[in-house]
């Protein structure tokens, strides 16, 4: 076992750009399948960062092991450790504080545009970051914001797009750890889903030019959200830019 936990839920939502993160820090990690229950019989008090990556799933789906996390992430968060959650990662994360987590009457997809609320108390998790940037999204579920929570983010199709809970959780919507083989992998295998007649959904191509560029920005964007985790945990110095 490792002191840093990743917790994925499918096989096409590992933890992408992170895992560059932490192997160019030379920073050791666990992934665990929670979906597959393999939380069952883990040492709760063992690691001292989690990340909770992305799935398909509801938050809602009467599925034994998502409770099994949710208790989890409880414990973590009672442990007081750095925990950041991306998508459904992010909705544990609200519905282990008591915040609702809803469908919404679309899909929102593709690169969407971020805007900054956290003008007044500037915030730590996004001291690296300009008052609007680009985040690649696809999510039809939201959560509200817990009690206590600080809001930091939101889209033109998703008001709650990020919170802070006290110093060291971060709940996000959409996806920043995504590579740019990721996203053709999910292009590829999941278009068929995705209606670019929707307003809140943009096209294959739309999502696809510039590609490269698009992503290393991505990455930018997350490798501070990560630097500030590990900081929280480790103490270490700036994550050095993965290329």
């Amino acid at each position: 076992m490792t002191d840093i936990l990743i917790l994925t839920h499918v096989d096409y939502c590992p933890p992408g750009h992170l895992a560059s993160v932490l192997q160019a820090q030379q920073l050791d990690f666990t992934v665990l399948r929670a979906d597959l229950g393999e939380l069952d019989g883990y040492d709760l008090d063992r690691p001292r960062a989690v990340a909770l990556m992305g799935g398909p799933m509801s938050v809602n789906d009467a599925l034994p092991w998502i409770g099994a996390e949710i208790d989890a992430i409880r414990h973590f968060i009672r442990r007081d450790i750095p925990i950041i959650g991306h998508c459904l990662g992010g909705q544990l994360i609200a519905r282990a504080l008591g915040a609702a987590v809803h469908r919404m009457p679309y899909t929102e997809a593709g690169w969407q545009p971020l805007v900054r609320r956290d003008k007044h108390n500037p915030s730590p998790w996004l001291a690296h970051l300009p008052s609007e940037f680009p985040v690649f999204q696809w999510h039809g579920d939201t959560f509200a914001l817990p009690d206590g929570a600080e809001w930091l983010l939101s889209s033109p199709w998703c008001p709650n797009q990020a919170f802070a809970w006290g110093d060291k959780v971060l709940a996000l919507q959409g996806h920043p750890e995504m590579t740019a083989p990721l996203i053709e992998d999910w292009l590829r295998d999941w278009s068929h889903l995705l209606d670019e007649t929707q307003a809140s959904q943009q096209g294959l191509n739309q999502m696809l030019a510039d590609l490269p560029a698009k992503v290393a920005a991505l990455n930018a964007v997350a490798e501070g959200f990560y630097r500030h985790w590990l900081s929280l945990a480790f103490g270490k110095p700036e994550v050095r830019r993965v290329v």
